[in-house]
């Protein structure tokens, strides 16, 4: 007599909300660990994952390698839409020529390079080697960011590093698609012929609706703030969606849309980053556990050794030989070289890449997966903290820079004009500014100062400071105008029209 299976009732659905929500409790709490120890997230939210495991204090029995892939893919494109929202345009624009060179000839270095040892020195045949070899030579968006931007480095080397991460994705996804089909990769040149039109319509996918995006937000009041952050997210995810069904990369267009839309000044800016960083938080963890869950520690022990001869041949000699060779042209500095070499941080993508050959059931992808994730957690571990020590040994640290305003701008439409919101923080150098030498654009002025808790219409000669908040009134016509000399004052202070920081504005 065959079983029926129990129905599932809302107590049922209590239980699992009660454990999601106590899961995410101590996620969040561990943090507050990552972020005093300097290590990416990662390893605290894999601990997680494997606590609750089979071997683990949970005992879940978990071995979907297919799902873990889709929910990691559907992570992976939030977690880069964030990352996109964060990256400065004027940071990443003289990086994309090297960042470029990096993902498409610094992953196929690194892939050959990586390869040659996996199957030379820890004698994996070439399948398996080559798979590797493409799952590691990924450097993980999520680490990157969230490592990098809490250490002071020159921008061009951040630049590099952030857009390298959001870019080399692409090809090494179709690399290790191809190396996990059946049967071997005839005509090189066809895969790479494959990989640079997939980033082509990736890209072309991306700007296009990148500037639809941001130019319909712009103009278009929606009725309520909260709708903001839930449409530049939907159109994030709408640039994925069509660039996989485009047949293109679908990574690089949501990275390439995001990128734009957090560049374009949208109204009610600083919600919509809160709410972006939030899912952000919510997918990485919600990866790094599943990623822990699929994980069998039992079964680790043979693939340490392999694990750890590989991660070695590809620190040591594949990351910093692809560096050397695709930065060539580029004259970059010999310490900047040496830090990108070692900022080459795993994370979650390769251990994600690597559930590829296990759907598609290639011989021995249970050990591919293992010999990854080994080499993540041991060589994150290793390079993590050891980045803001490297940059000090190399005097690639910058000292503290004058802190960017925080500005939200909301559309007020039948007025044709729009309301900025803008905090002064604490290290910004409008301190000690009058309102008089903001010298704002005719068409904007400032209407209300927020101090300590009480408002007050300013005079000309109302000194700002740290902690104050003011409403600006701007015409549609001088708006963009507006907030570059605000925010040129706030780098500059009263001297920004003789630094150069003033343009676009009246007087400056």
């Amino acid at each position: 007599m065959a079983r029926r299976e129990r129905p599932l009732t809302v107590h049922h659905l209590n239980q699992l909300l009660l454990v999601c929500s106590l899961v995410l409790l101590i996620a969040v709490a561990a943090v507050r660990v990552s972020s005093r120890s300097g290590l990416p997230s990662l390893l605290v939210y894999l601990g997680i994952g494997i606590a609750m495991g089979q071997d683990g204090v949970g005992g879940i029995h978990f071995n979907n390698a297919e799902l873990t892939q889709v929910i990691g893919y559907a992570a992976l494109v939030v977690i880069l839409a964030e990352g996109g929202l964060g990256t400065k345009w004027k940071e990443i624009r003289p990086a994309l020529p090297a960042a470029s060179s990096m993902a498409l000839l610094g992953v196929a270095v690194s892939v050959g390079v990586t390869a040659a040892g996996a199957h030379y020195v820890s004698g994996l045949e070439w399948r398996q080697a080559l798979i590797i070899g493409a799952v590691v030579s990924s450097t993980d968006a999520a680490a990157v960011f969230s490592v990098l931007r809490k250490i002071p480095l020159p921008a061009r080397v951040t630049g590099v590093l952030e857009a390298e991460s959001g870019f080399n994705d692409a090809p090494v996804v179709i690399l290790v698609v191809a190396f996990s089909t059946a049967g071997p990769v005839e005509h090189w040149y066809r895969l790479v012929l494959e990989i640079c039109a997939e980033l082509a319509v990736g890209a072309a996918i991306g700007l296009a609706v990148g500037w639809l995006g941001s130019w319909g937000l712009r103009h278009v009041a929606l009725p309520a703030s909260g709708l903001y952050p839930i449409a530049v997210m939907a159109i994030a995810v709408m640039a994925y969606a069509g660039g996989a069904l485009a047949h293109g990369s679908g990574f690089l267009a949501v990275y390439l849309t995001s990128m734009m839309l957090g560049n374009a000044k949208l109204p009610h800016w600083p919600a919509t980053r809160g709410f972006a960083e939030g899912l952000g938080w919510i997918a990485q963890i919600g990866m790094f556990v599943l990623l822990g869950l699929l994980v069998t520690p039992h079964e680790l022990g043979d693939d340490v050794l392999p694990a750890l001869v590989i991660g070695l041949v590809l620190t040591m000699v594949a990351r910093p030989l692809s560096v050397v060779l695709s930065l060539l042209p580029f004259r970059v500095p010999w310490q900047e070289q040496t830090l990108m070499s070692w900022a080459g941080l795993r994370g979650a993508v390769p251990i994600i890449l690597a559930t590829i050959p296990m759907v598609n059931g290639v011989a021995g992808s249970r050990r591919i997966f293992n010999i990854v994730f080994v080499l993540v957690v041991v060589y994150t571990l290793v390079q993590g903290p050891t980045l803001p020590w490297l940059a000090r040994v190399l005097r690639l640290g910058q000292g503290p820079e004058a802190a960017d305003l925080g500005i939200e701008s909301a559309p007020l439409e039948r007025l044709r004009g729009h309301l900025l919101s803008v905090a002064i923080p604490e290290g910004s150098r409008m301190h000690g500014v009058e309102i008089s030498e903001l010298r704002l654009p005719p068409g904007a002025a400032v209407t209300l100062v927020v101090r300590d808790g009480t408002s007050f219409v300013p005079l000309p000669s109302t000194v700002l400071r740290r902690g104050d908040e003011l409403l600006v009134v701007a015409t549609d016509e001088v708006r963009d105008a507006a907030e570059r000399r605000l925010r040129a004052v706030g780098q500059g202070g009263k001297l920004a029209g003789w630094l150069g920081l003033g343009n676009g504005a009246a007087g400056s």
